[in-house]
């Protein structure tokens, strides 16, 4: 039997509605990170007007989370991201950087879908920052260190016309951002060639920034969702080192072939270990949330000697 890419978590899922004391329809798409040595995540839930709002839950080891009694985010209720935050808000992912957490998250309004840009230093409390993008973008990540005095994001717009594709964007402030070019495109008839978008937040390697991505194939049983992985420069990072051609993880258990939306496994965060291995975070079904680990050097070695174009 071949060996996995990613050990599943045999313990999966680890949060669902039922974990939630507060009524929710789903827990899924989760932005992670250590926070003073715990494990925190940052979920979202439809609610059931069929609305989306952010949670928060905790755990010690990364496996055995605990839910806040109440949830962390809600759409707003004045100003600017009232307009814009009408319909919810969804798919949080974390960057730990300069003393701060910052999260960005997608809100859905009658406007379309664009990224806020939200800050804490405890997951006490949070503080918006600023709407980041014009409509119609999703999966916003940023990177955990400056370019040349710049911050960087990875970002996929809505567009047919280089379809679904991942770009890079800068900006000196994180309110202004701009320079964005082109690094990463779906390809043809390949697992993922319906589009593509960022996942988690990259993080640091000897060998580069690896980021696990989603990618999108149509069936005609609908779309599948799966997990990939890419290896961007250290320095450059929209210098794209090597994209595995095969993907790390697709659905196969009953909560992720089934669910509020069948056939996706769906990662909005990681958490890179001291022991070489990383623990990846993933709605299943957009329904429950599931975790499973993978050695970091095995994904750095499909980026770098199973590669496919970028572009």
């Amino acid at each position: 039997m071949i060996e996995a890419i990613v050990t599943r978590y045999k313990g999966n899922p680890i949060l669902t509605k039922d974990d939630v004391p507060y009524p929710v329809a789903t827990v899924h798409n989760a932005g992670m990170v250590k926070h003073d040595g715990r494990y925190v995540m940052l979920f979202r839930s439809h609610q059931r007007n069929g609305r989306s709002i952010l949670g928060l839950a905790e755990s010690d080891d990364g496996f055995h989370f605990r839910v806040r009694p109440e949830p962390f985010m809600v759409p707003a209720s004045e100003g600017v991201f009232a307009i814009y935050e009408e319909y919810g808000i969804e798919d949080p992912r974390i960057c730990a950087m300069e003393g701060r957490y910052l999260i960005t998250y997608s809100a859905y309004s009658r406007h379309g879908v664009r990224i806020g840009l939200a800050q804490t230093k405890d997951f006490e409390s949070v503080e918006r920052v600023s709407l980041i993008t014009e409509a119609d973008y999703r999966n916003v990540v940023i990177i955990p260190r400056k370019f040349g005095g710049r911050y960087a994001r990875l970002d996929r717009p809505h567009s047919e016309i280089s379809p679904w594709s991942i770009w890079i964007s800068y900006s000196p402030d994180l309110v202004h951002w701009g320079d964005s070019r082109l690094v990463m495109k779906p390809v043809q008839y390949h697992w993922d060639e319906m589009k593509i978008g960022p996942g988690a937040t990259p993080f640091e390697t000897g060998h580069g920034w690896l980021h696990i991505y989603h990618g999108v194939f149509p069936t005609m049983d609908g779309s599948v969702y799966r997990l990939g992985v890419a290896l961007h420069d250290l320095k450059d990072p929209a210098t794209i080192l090597g994209v595995s051609d095969e993907w790390i993880l697709q659905p196969e258990d009953p909560w992720e072939v089934t669910g509020y939306v069948h056939n996706v496994v769906f990662t909005c965060g990681v958490i890179p270990e001291d022991d070489g291995t990383v623990k990846i975070y993933w709605g299943g079904a957009d329904t429950v949330m599931c975790v499973g680990t993978a050695r970091i050097n095995d994904l750095v070695k499909l980026c770098l000697e199973k590669p496919r174009p970028p572009l």
